[in-house]
Formats: C-alpha cells, structure tokens, sequence
C-alpha cells in the first residue's frame, strides 16, 4: 500500500473523529506549535548546522522550509549565497527563490512534507533506552538526504526507521496530533516578533544614540564598536528575562523601522549612510549562538571615558574593502591602541568566546589546531609594548594584516606564503623590541576582573570557554597581548565567512596555526631562559618540529624573565603561584581535578554533592593508561547527579585527547597519544553539544566511580551505559536532556539556552 495512502487515510480518520466530537479549538503556532518544536525538534534544527538547514527555532525558519544545500562544504571552490535566518531573505517566497523548499504545504493529495516525515517516525518507535540499530548514521558524518516532496516515498523505503524526531524517542501522543491537525488545517503561523519594554526601549534608544552621534571621530568608534559587538546577544540591566538584542546596520535612523544592510561580513561596504540599530532576538535561544554581553548605564560610562575622553582627532574616515577588513589596525589607527585594548579585556571572556563558539556553529574550522585544554592569559596594557612604545606600533601595523579576502583557489598557497612572512617578520620584530625591554614579571599580567584567567576545552569539532583555571595545569597555556588578540578576533569572527569556498576557509585555518604559536610563544617569555626550548620540544613532537622549522619564527630562549619560578617544574610552579596571587580573580575554583588535600570538594553545598565531589575526584585528571575508561568516553559527557534533597548537579565530563603537536589541520588522528588522555571532571555545563548522559544518584556515585575504575574495554563500559545512561531511546530522554537547559536558568539564567543534540553518540 503506498505511504502517501497511508498517510491521507490517518488525517482524514482524525477529521472525522474531530468533526464527530465538535470543531477542536484553533491551533494557534504560538501557544501550540512552537513549544513542541522547542522541546523535541529545537535541539537538532537551529543555526547553520541545522539538518538540511531547516530551521525550527521559530515560525520565520518553519515557514522558510528545508535546503538540499548543506552549509558546512569545506571543499566548494566557489563561495555561496548567505541564507541566514532574518537577514538574507524574508517569507517564504523569497526564500523558495534561494532555493528553499515548503515543509508544511501539501502537495495536491499528498500530506505535506513534515507531516510524513512525522509519521514515519511515529510508526517506527525505538525500543526503549536500547542502543540503535548499525544502519541509522548519526553526527557530523551524517549525510543528509533531504528529500524534497516528491523523492519522498523513496526516501522513506530506503531509510523506514529514519523518521522524525531522528533516532531518538519521539513524541508523545497529544503532540503527534496536535502537529498533524496543524498541518492538515494548512500550517497557519501566527507568530509575533518580541518587542522590547519600556525600560528596554529607553536604553536602546540611549545606546543607538551614542552609536549614532554626529562627527567622524563618533563615527569611526561607532564602526569599530558595531564590528566588535555584532555577535554579542546583548542584554540590558533590569530588562526582561529572555530578551536579547543584537546590532544591526540599517538604512534607516533611530525611530523608523529597521532596513537592513545584510553584508556578508560586518566590515563589508555597507554601500550606504549607515545607521547603527539594535533589534530584538527573534526566536528560540539556543545555547551554541548565545554569547551574551551586559549593556547598562556604567558600560556607557565606560565606553564614553575610554573613547570620548581624551583629544585624539580623526582626520578622514577609513573606507571600506579587502585591504582594511585585512588589517583592522590600519583601519583604526586613530583611536586610541589602549582604548581598543582595555574596551576587550574589560570582557575578554565574551571575546574569546566570539572565536572559540562562534560564528560558525561548528568549531572545527578553529578547533583542527588547538589543544584539548588550556589556560588564556592577558599582557597587562602598560607591558604591551605596542600600546606603549609608538615607534614598535608604527613598526608592527602594516605586519598585522591577516588573510582571507582574495579567495582564488588558484592562489591559496602563494597568499599563505606572503601572509605567513609577514606574521614572522613581525614575530620577530616583537621579539628583538621585547628583549630590550624590562624582564617579565607578575605584573605583566593583567588583572583587572574576572576575566582575567579563561579556560578553553576542546571537543573535536567544538569548543568551550569559562571564566576561571579549570581542570589540572594543562600542557599549554596562551598569553594574549593586544595585537593577538584583535587579529584573532578579526580572522575567526569579523572577517570569517562560514558560506566562503575551500581557498578562505583553508587560509582562516592555516593562520590560525600562527596565532596558537604566537600566544604559546608570549607565555613562553615568563619562563626561565634556557627552559624555552625544552617547552616547545615537548609541544612540537615529531611533526611537529618540521612544522617549527617551515613556519615559525624562532623564539628568544635567552631573555631571563623576573618570575622566581622552580627550576624543576617551572610551569607548575607558575600555575600554583598564578592560583595564589590571583584567587580572588579565579572564578572556578577547582578541587576536583586539582585536590591539595584530604578533602576533594566545594564547600557550602548539600552534603551529598560534597560526597559526589569526593568520590568523583578520584576519576579527574589521571591518565588514560591507568584509567581506561577514558579510551571509551566521548569528548564531552554530562553526569546528573541527585541527592536525596532535590538538590542535583550537573558535572562535566570532558576527554582531553592528547597529541604529539596540534600544528596541523589535516591527519590530526596520526598525531593522538590515547595512552596521555586524560579526564576533567567540574561541575557545571563546560559545552553546548553534549555526546552523552548519565543519571545517577548521589548514592550511587561511589558505585559508578568503581564501575567507570574497573572498565577495561568496550564491554566493561557498556555495563555502565546500561545501569545508568542516558541514551537517544530513553523514554525520559527529553526530560533529562532539557534539564540542563532548566539547570542553567536556575544557576546561570543570562546563559540558558537549548543544547544540541547534533552530536549526541549512540553509546
């Protein structure tokens, strides 16, 4: 019996028993519809890694519908058209016209295309908390088929058990009918946009006018603010929970409706008057694009005394094009380096988060040559000579152009090759000026708040970032002085574009390389001399030394820095002592993975978790060749933990894949030393893509701890993942799996979000 049988034969039923009962009551997209795509369909359908690029954050994506044309292509040799939600394109007739096709309208007998798809999936149940069948290829390797509605009834004989929600439990019964009724009664949306309070609405007005003000120099300030607060999802104080705001250029002035400019880039020739606006986040937050930025009355204070107090002069405003999206520090010349400097470090945690999260949804297009743990640390202003010393800045800016604007396939390698001389000419420049300089000490660190110590941990193909020393001394750690920092910020956020073709992508990679070598080479000055090349040898193994010889510019092992460290371990020495001098900065303090006495955990919460804390510490920061269950853990698994109280904690557990050199971005699997994994255990949600979940209670931590301590292999781990895991066929899957999101409303309200479950494993 064809499918499409089936299906007309369901609904017409359902209306039949609907019209028996009396008129159901409307089904309105708002109240009804949206919440159930929030709850089951959110977690795999938002931002550009959506499944087929369909989009169900909000009514805006729903009715744009799904595209064979995937976003990630790291092989296209031409660059595509952008089709970001809200930005490239408005209502579905002038998205079908980039190519996109209707998930909801039906075609002519035939049930729409999500309504199919629905049913495939509700006649297919999974058997409960069992692992899935071989056949269904889930994550990043998934090849997505997007059938449009004609290829569907092939689609669904080839693949009978890959309906939706995809391999994981479906939905309830009142929200299957709910969805079907909707679409049989056409799919009417009714969505309204989120409008901003009162209270919102003055400020917005506040900070539009600041932005918009009259002059160059207010100009070239408001240029350089909007390319640097373009990602944030802004948040006022004392405005309403839930509301973001993101900045936009528009046609139009402060009081009319938004027009929007929708460049590719932020920096890109707007072609236009520019006005600078704020307009409200529409739709549902997900975790992976939520990188939040507090905008008050002393944040304008701060801004107005950084930019606006002293007398420097604009004399002509910088135009736009390759040349100064290439070298923001021409493009900026004017305003003040300590100005442009402080204003980042002021929130260097929203900073780094712009380049380790995001544009791009995924992170492997930074995270190929980075390592899976590491400490960020930042030079203090009055050390950064190029802040400092205006002879070494007129020097320095034109070396700091980045690559990235000419994307001819043809010439990717003569473009890195220039690129990459120029960045070691002026690594060596900032070695010889530094090396005249006063020897480091302590207070060439900066530390000016909280986020001042920032800890990164890397999934493979995403990444984290938190304020605070988290985990146990890692093998690297970053020191950020100004010039690093803007051009990392400018190569992976401002100037990156996630639709570019293989020759942008391959040169953003590539310098990315070289950024990861000029922070670990500015820690490396804060070493005593004579140990610095003995820390490079054991970073760049193997591979790793031929890489050092072709690319990089050698270091100053002969400068002796002022910090009094031991000689044996000086790193170690350095992190202890960091940890001291700077406590009241570390926002994370962590006795789990760094336990200096008999007691391994926080203090000051339910005695339970206390015990949780301690018996977990014996799993955290030990080896995998004497621990090896590691060799079976996904990169990131969340613990819920329950104690008898109520009271439950999320942990983090996170695999520290270790590798010989991470300076590469191909073969990264040739460079693993499984045998050095190692594992970081803290509590609290350390990634927005979750593998995997374990429920257990605090009564039964001990027991899983010697479980997770006595598994040997794959076997000895499969015991564990059936007595407490969480999988993708749990029948309370939803419940735990959106009980992190409730987890962090309650300790972290600004940064809850919807977790993506993209990357949730079939263990």
């Amino acid at each position: 019996m064809p499918f499409r049988f089936i299906v007309s034969s369901a609904l017409l039923l359902l209306s039949s028993v609907c019209m028996a009962q009396g008129p159901a009551p409307a089904i309105s997209y708002t109240r009804d519809i949206q919440p159930i795509f929030t709850e089951k369909c959110v977690a795999c359908h938002a931002c550009y890694d959506s499944a087929c690029q369909l989009n169900l954050g909000s009514g805006e994506g729903a009715g744009r519908g799904a595209s064979k044309i995937p976003v990630y292509d790291g092989e296209r040799s031409q660059a595509q058209a952008p089709t970001r939600l809200f930005y490239d394109a408005s209502g579905k007739a002038a998205w079908q016209r980039h190519g996109f096709f209707s998930v909801l309208d039906a075609q002519g007998s035939q049930a729409a295309l999500m309504a199919r798809m629905l049913e495939l999936g509700h006649r297919t149940p999974l058997q409960p908390n069992a692992k899935l069948p071989s056949e269904i290829v889930l994550g990043l390797s998934r090849e997505n088929m997007c059938p449009q509605p004609a290829e569907f009834d092939a689609y669904a004989g080839a693949h009978p058990k890959e309906g939706m929600p995809l391999a994981v439990t479906g939905l309830t019964e009142q929200q299957y009918q709910t969805l079907q009724r909707w679409l049989a009664s056409g799919a009417p949306i009714d969505e309204q946009g989120l409008a901003p309070s009162a209270r919102e609405s003055l400020q917005v007005a506040q900070w539009e006018n600041l932005l918009n003000a009259p002059g160059a120099r207010e100009s070239l300030v408001a240029r350089w603010l909007y390319e640097h607060w373009f990602l944030a999802h802004v948040y006022f104080e004392g405005g309403e929970p839930g509301h973001f705001f993101q900045w936009v250029r528009s046609r139009t002035p402060s009081g009319q409706p938004i027009d929007l400019i929708n460049t590719r880039r932020p920096n890109d020739d707007p072609g236009t008057q520019v006005y600078y606006r704020l307009w409200p986040v529409q739709g549902v937050i997900v975790h992976k694009t939520h990188i939040t930025y507090p905008l008050s009355a002393a944040k304008m204070a701060r801004v107005k005394t950084l930019f606006y107090s002293g007398d420097w002069q604009v004399s002509a405003l910088p135009g736009y094009g390759p040349g100064r999206r290439a070298n923001p520090f021409e493009t900026f010349e004017a305003i003040p380096a300590k100005a442009r400097y402080q204003f980042m470090l002021d929130n260097a945690e929203y900073f780094v988060r712009t380049f380790i999260r995001g544009p791009v949804c995924r992170g492997q297009i930074a995270t190929d040559v980075i390592r899976d743990n590491f400490w960020a640390l930042f030079q203090a202003p009055e050390h950064d000579l190029y802040i400092t010393d205006p002879a070494y800045r007129g020097q320095a800016t034109p070396l700091l152009a980045m690559p990235g604007q000419n994307d001819d396939v043809g010439s990717v390698l003569s473009l890195w090759l220039s690129y990459r001389d120029k960045r070691n000419e002026y690594e060596a420049l900032r070695r010889d000026f530094y090396a005249d300089s006063p020897a480091p000490s302590w207070s060439t660190l900066w530390a000016g708040n909280d986020n001042a110590l920032l800890s990164i941990f890397r999934h493979f193909d995403s990444a984290s970032v938190s304020k605070g020393l988290i985990g146990e001394v890692p093998q690297t750690m970053w020191l950020f002085d100004y010039p690093l920092l803007e051009r990392t910020y400018y190569q992976l956020a401002v100037n990156f574009d996630v639709f570019g073709n293989v020759s942008h992508q391959a040169q953003t990679r590539l310098y990315f390389d070289l950024i990861r070598n000029g922070a670990e080479q500015n820690f490396l000055r804060l070493m005593p001399a004579g140990t610095r090349e003995d820390f490079l040898d054991d970073w760049y193994q193997n591979s790793g030394k031929f890489k050092m010889w072709l690319d990089y510019e050698s270091i100053d092992d002969d400068k002796r820095s002022a910090l009094k460290l031991d000689p044996k371990d000086p790193k170690k020495d350095f992190a202890h002592q960091l940890l001291t001098r700077y406590g009241d900065l570390n926002a994370k303090p962590d006795p789990i993975n760094r336990c200096d006495s008999a007691y391994c955990s926080r203090p000051n919460i339910d005695p339970a978790l206390q015990d949780a804390d301690q018996a977990l510490s014996r799993l955290a920061s030990r080896p995998a060749a004497g621990l090896k269950v590691i060799e079976q853990l996904p990169e990131a698994t969340l613990l819920r933990v329950q104690a008898p109280s109520g009271k439950r904690e999320f942990y983090s557990m996170l695999r520290n894949r270790a590798h010989s050199n991470v300076a590469f971005m191909l073969g990264e699997s040739l460079r693993y030393q499984p045998g050095l994994d190692t594992l970081t255990i803290f509590p609290g949600i350390l990634s927005s893509y979750p593998n995997f979940m374990f429920n257990v209670p605090t009564e039964q931590v001990p027991a899983f701890v010697q479980a997770m301590q006595a598994a040997r292999d794959a076997a000895g781990f499969e015991k564990i993942v059936d007595r407490w895991g969480i999988r993708r066929s749990h029948p309370q899957f939803w419940q735990y799996f959106h009980d992190q999101t409730r987890y962090l409303q309650e300790v972290d309200p600004v940064e809850a979000g919807v977790m993506d479950m993209n990357r949730y494993e079939n263990l």
